[in-house]
């Protein structure tokens, strides 16, 4: 017994003094007991889910500050939206049905699908009627959709009606190409609105067309609505021209 010791000494000094580090044989199997306690640990849930639910309980109680920032920046994206109507909160319950206008939050729940209609779209134009663009329902207006005046400046205005549920992140792109080579593209954020009986109105920044023989001519575009899941509400793709004058 007492050479063992010497013999364990004399191979911690000739080591420098330092245990030996390497892990025993039985440390590379873990027991059953072990394995037990290792299943019991970590949360219930995924960790992306309780990241979801702790957004969302973080916000209880602010509000007013959510409504403002929803609806400005559309902060909302799918997964999140199902985590906040499963969230039971009684100030984050009448947060909701201010925001549904009226409709019954335990309803709205079930509802996966806002829904967005655009009724109308016009092209606002200082000192002169408003030109009434018709929309098919095809998305696809034949021939001519409309004319512009060289070096005008115009405004797009759009009335839409939201149905069902809260639409967040409602976009508007806008792409146009001449022969074939794109020559614009531009989006905006429209914001993020809620269920109501009166159609909402919207007016796009205004614009100057261009001017100029090389100008003047045909266009082709395509406009679209989405929302922030990238969900197409309308899509139009049209012709137009920018011509010297104004179309009789």
């Amino acid at each position: 017994m007492g050479d063992d010791k010497n013999e364990a000494k004399d191979d911690a000094s000739e080591s420098g003094g330092i245990p030996s580090t390497e892990p025993s044989e039985s440390s590379f199997y873990a027991t059953d007991e072990d394995e037990e306690a290792r299943l019991e640990l970590g949360p219930k849930i995924s960790i992306r889910e309780q990241l979801e639910k702790d957004k969302v309980g973080k916000w209880v109680g602010q509000t007013g500050w959510v409504t403002g920032q929803i609806r400005k920046f559309g902060l909302l994206n799918a997964d999140l939206r199902e985590a906040y109507w499963k969230t039971d909160d009684e100030s984050l319950r009448r947060w909701k049905e201010q925001l549904l206008g009226g409709v019954v939050v335990n309803e709205a729940a079930g509802i996966e699908e806002p829904d967005v209609k655009i009724l109308s779209l016009s092209i606002v134009v200082a000192d002169r009627p408003d030109i009434v663009l018709e929309i098919p329902e095809s998305g696809h207006p034949k021939g001519l959709w409309f004319t512009l005046k060289e070096g005008s400046k115009y405004s797009l205005r759009f009335s839409f009606k939201i149905s069902n549920n809260i639409v967040c992140g409602l976009k508007y792109t806008n792409t146009v190409w001449k022969k074939g080579i794109k020559v614009d593209s531009s989006k905006q954020m429209l914001g993020t609105f809620s269920p109501q009986a009166e159609p909402y109105i919207h007016v796009m920044t205004e614009e100057t067309t261009p001017s100029g023989m090389f100008a003047r001519g045909s266009y082709s575009a395509k406009t679209k609505f989405l929302d922030d899941d990238n969900k197409c509400y309308l899509e139009l793709t049209y012709t137009f021209d920018i011509q010297k004058d104004w179309a009789n």
